[in-house]
């Protein structure tokens, strides 16, 4: 998923952040303790879950492709 911050169909202009890994949304801006990298000039935002799952490889900076 390449779309982090996409607008809500309903029309109300309020955005989510998607997890790149699972999927799983939050609305607005990503919470506390999700992660965000740049991945060839891209933004990615992990998911508390998936980013504690990947913790090692995030901190190796790893390309989440490698894991």
């Amino acid at each position: 998923m390449d779309q982090q911050n996409t607008p809500r169909p309903d029309g109300t202009g309020a955005e989510r952040t998607v997890c790149s890994r699972c999927g799983s949304t939050a609305e607005g801006t990503a919470p506390l303790t999700w992660t965000c990298s740049m991945e060839n000039g891209t933004r990615r935002y992990f998911c508390d879950a998936c980013a504690r799952a990947n913790l090692r490889s995030i901190e190796g900076r790893l390309d989440s492709t490698w894991w």
